[in-house]
């Protein structure tokens, strides 16, 4: 009944922004966390940001502090990852992960993930 939908790649040139999205529905748990992952060809899965629903809990991977923000529209249970000043290395599928409990960058902690959104940075 979880589930979880991606949307808003695409492909944009080095510099350029772009804001991915998750759509989160069939749980209502008092607290979770949402996390954003990432997989590009030939690497492992890495953490790049999460939130917690009462916002308790925000992190983001070295890489990307500066240049991504996370936020939450509690509204539409939706959470956006605004990603700026997009380089070559962010190239990669970007997973939405949900669990129960507080917002983690380690990708075994999370039970449902979506089907994930392409995000491409290419001149």
């Amino acid at each position: 009944q979880v589930q979880l939908v991606e949307s808003g790649g695409g492909l944009v040139q080095p510099g350029e922004s772009l804001t991915i999205s998750c759509a989160a529905s069939g749980f209502t748990w008092d607290y979770y966390g949402i996390g954003w992952f990432r997989q590009a060809p030939g690497k492992e899965r890495e953490g790049v940001s999460c939130i917690a629903n009462t916002d308790s809990a925000i992190y983001y991977t070295k890489s990307v502090q500066g240049r991504f923000t996370i936020s939450r529209d509690k509204a539409k249970n939706t959470v956006y990852l605004q990603m700026n000043d997009l380089k070559p290395e962010d190239t990669a599928v970007y997973y939405c992960a949900l669990r129960r409990g507080t917002a983690t960058l380690l990708a075994s902690d999370y039970n449902y993930w979506g089907q994930g959104t392409q995000v491409t940075v290419s001149s």
